[in-house]
């Protein structure tokens, strides 16, 4: 049976129709992927271009149309304001497409969604776009330019400056797009033989798919790029390893828990820290996980039983609610909790258009809201790791100076094995990871004794 062509851009569209409705950016691209297997590499990597790129540069082209069209952004029907948003970054951003077939395929698009009305107007656009982008003039203040140049709102930019600095908010930036590479952690548990040649072989067997291998400043930690989706990688379906960034798996290395240890991973969902942890448990002790939904826990499950992980279950539960059988049972409680997700908006973009500073305020008050439950699983003696994938202090230094006044637990020097480059001093008990240092997500990670 002959395949039948799919229009790439039109794909893309519905898409972005889809992010603009609510949405999540990562699971509409993961969800159209998975229902079609069958794409070919350059169009996976076309369609992923061209969605993830359309999205993370949303206010940049926003400037741009509002700059040539006498009808602006905010005025605009989603179809159109969508193909618009997609052509210009084509035309900006992909070399490879030519002028013309920009403007032509977005005027197909326009009369195949029914607005063939706007063909002219698409059309005129689009060409003047072309004709004026590079002399197109940016604001002058300096946040406001960045805000342009980087597609991150001004706000976003003054929070971090009035937190860490503006010298941090150009490396912040600085950082945002640049190439970024699958990171994935191999789990040790599933070796026959001795570590280092485990890490050989699926690093060798990752190679021979195809992929390019790149180390870590953690030997079980390495990224890798050039493959064509992880579901057809043996070291995948073998459960071999996992998809974590690296600031993710030292939020669980930081636990460093002992073998036969009892932990409590309060908001685990998909699991990675959960199977970090049993990992560093050497399939000895519990790990026991737990998420809001079914449908979080069966993420959580499906993890658990690609790899094999024997010390790891999966249950249901509201971290806001106190589980009486639950106190003072655990060794080490894992609260990696819900958070604004600063840290993540080079792969998670449309974060950053959702989130505002109410928010923070309310996430804010729900971290502490769950840690006043979940503290109380902690074993006398036992250890807290505090943890967020965003960047500002409100949801993490205060929230982790709180933690000590508030809670009674005292500051825990890291562990021994976390990585000393990392380190300022060797007793400190608190880490803000910014984006794009080693290549890492953004990660707040701190940790305390009860």
């Amino acid at each position: 049976m002959t395949k039948q062509p799919i229009n790439l851009r039109n794909a893309v569209l519905s898409m972005l129709l889809e992010t603009a409705k609510g949405e999540k950016s990562h699971i509409v691209l993961k969800h159209y992927l998975d229902q079609h297997g069958d794409l070919e590499k350059q169009e996976r990597a076309f369609i992923t271009r061209l969605f993830d790129g359309t999205i993370e540069r949303q206010i940049e082209l926003d400037y741009i149309i509002n700059q040539i069209s006498k009808t602006k952004t905010k005025k605009m029907k989603p179809v159109i304001l969508q193909i618009l948003r997609m052509s210009v970054y084509q035309l900006k951003y992909m070399d490879s497409v030519p002028e013309f077939a920009v403007c032509n395929e977005a005027v197909k698009l326009a009369g195949k969604r029914g607005f063939g009305t706007l063909k002219g107007f698409i059309n005129g656009v689009l060409r003047n776009v072309a004709k004026q982008m590079d002399t197109l003039e940016l604001p002058k203040e300096e946040l406001e330019r960045l805000s342009v140049q980087y597609s991150v709102p001004k706000w976003m930019l003054e929070l971090w400056k009035q937190d860490f600095g503006m010298e941090q908010v150009r490396e912040i930036l600085a950082h945002l797009y640049e190439e970024r590479q699958t990171t994935l952690r191999i789990q040790l548990s599933a070796r026959s033989g001795d570590k280092e040649t485990f890490i050989e072989a699926v690093k060798d067997s990752l190679k021979v798919e195809g992929s390019t291998v790149t180390d870590t400043i953690l030997p079980n930690v390495i990224r890798i790029s050039d493959y064509d989706s992880l579901g057809r990688l043996s070291a995948f379906r073998n459960g071999w390893v996992v998809v974590q960034d690296l600031s993710s798996v030292l939020a669980s290395v930081v636990a460093a828990p002992k073998k036969g240890a009892q932990v409590i991973d309060v908001c685990a969902a998909p699991g990675g820290k959960s199977l970090c942890v049993a990992d560093l448990l050497e399939n000895t002790g519990n790990v026991d996980a737990r998420d809001l939904t079914e449908k979080k826990v069966q993420l959580i499950n499906e993890n658990i039983q690609r790899t094999g992980m024997k010390n790891v279950t999966a249950k249901v539960a509201d971290a806001t609610k106190l589980d009486e059988a639950s106190i003072e049972a655990a060794d080490v409680v894992i609260a990696d909790l819900p958070c604004s997700g600063l840290g993540v908006i080079a792969n998670k973009s449309d974060i950053k258009y959702n989130v505002s500073l109410e928010q923070i305020e309310e996430l804010s008050k729900l971290q502490r809201e769950i840690l006043k439950v979940v503290s109380k699983y902690v074993k006398p003696g036992g250890t807290l790791v505090y943890s967020t994938c965003t960047v500002n202090k409100k949801e993490n230094e205060e929230n982790a100076l709180w933690i000590e006044q508030e809670l009674g637990f005292t500051p825990k020097g890291f562990p021994e094995e976390f990585p000393k480059e990392l380190l300022t001093d060797s007793n400190m008990n608190q880490l803000q990871i910014f984006p794009g240092e080693l290549g890492m997500d953004g990660f707040f990670i701190s940790l305390f004794q009860k």
